[in-house]
């Protein structure tokens, strides 16, 4: 009898003795605590290249109607047949490489770092109610979101130039067109015929429209998502995501309108015509009132939609692939 209670106390031991070695050889869990996965950086400026291949007509009469002179149309269907008559089904696509050029330069980086400030400072608990990682505030989202959309706005301010200059270049007599092949030869000749200054032209107000934009696409995109998921019986699903980015581009569109107006204008002007910001306001307002403010807001939402759209779901169907690839997608606790 003692004999039998001595193996299966050893028995108990050795039991005991391979948990503990199991245990060892796997980290222990830490309850509460959310999987925090590391996209890759460049997945928002691949996003963003998809979304403005498809939206660049629009955002090329987005700055036509902001930079009309003469008797150009007015209206954006005045300005589609306008460009469609004089320059074709491509000229709806004048300045393309410029726009690439940005969206790689610009977009990138603030959705990367966006991205990672969210990874390193985000509230790391998990809500005991719904299992699900706690996201962070609002006030949070939109301070990451400036920081990292002033940061973008400077990385892609050459870029920025060249594409208003690419897409304002048709609207102009024939004397003053500067006839940029692509967006390299751009660059090369800016530098070349005004000096390195050029690529930082109106990266004052590019950098405030970028915050602006980020604060307001971003941290709005963000906030719309996780409140469709939380108070309607919607899913994170396609469905979801093209909602809250409808919404998104509907926020950005407005917040986004007086500072894009502004920054057209001071890019699209040459070098002979360099005005401070606050002589150019003072000419603005005096020549068109406070009506400037919103002017092409129809046009600016009817291109922000869309591509706020689009680079939103390629965004997401870039994570879902790569959650997928990782063995992530049916994890509950991972961000």
């Amino acid at each position: 009898m003692q004999a039998a209670t001595n193996s299966v106390t050893a028995g108990a031991g050795l039991g005991e003795g391979k948990r503990k070695d199991v245990s060892l050889s796997q980290p222990p869990q830490q309850p509460g605590k959310k999987q925090v996965i590391h996209y890759p950086f460049w997945f928002g400026g691949s996003a963003s290249s998809m979304a403005a291949c498809v939206t660049h007509p629009l955002d090329l009469v987005k700055v036509r109607l902001q930079t009309r002179t003469g008797n150009m149309p007015t209206n954006m269907s005045g300005t589609f047949i306008h460009i469609l008559r004089h320059d074709g089904f491509l000229g709806l696509y004048s300045g393309l490489s410029a726009s690439l050029l940005r969206q790689i330069t610009y977009s990138t980086t603030r959705f990367g770092i966006y991205e990672e400030l969210k990874t390193r400072f985000s509230p790391t608990a998990i809500d005991p109610l719904t299992n699900k990682p706690i996201p962070p505030s609002l006030p949070l989202l939109i301070a990451m979101a400036s920081t990292s959309g002033i940061i973008g706005g400077i990385a892609g301010n050459a870029a920025d130039v060249i594409n208003v200059r690419m897409q304002h270049d048709a609207s102009l007599p024939p004397a003053q067109r500067r006839n940029y092949a692509h967006a390299g030869e751009g660059l090369v000749r800016m530098v070349r015929e005004e000096g390195v200054a050029s690529l930082f032209r109106g990266v004052g107000p590019n950098s405030a429209r970028a915050a602006a934009m980020t604060a307001s696409q971003l941290a709005s995109y963000d906030v719309f998502k996780r409140t469709l998921l939380r108070m309607t019986p919607m899913e994170d699903n396609i469905w979801t995501h093209f909602t809250a980015s409808f919404l998104a581009g509907v926020v950005a569109a407005t917040v986004t309108s007086p500072i894009d107006v502004i920054k057209t204008r001071v890019m699209s002007a040459s070098s002979h015509h360099n005005h401070g910001m606050a002589a150019l306001l003072k000419e603005i307002y005096a020549a068109e009132g406070l009506r400037w403010m919103f002017k092409g807001w129809v046009p600016s939402f009817l291109r922000l939609g869309p591509q706020t759209i689009c680079t939103f779901l390629f965004l997401e169907s870039h994570r879902k692939f790569y959650k997928k690839i990782k063995g992530l997608d049916t994890d509950p606790a991972v961000a």
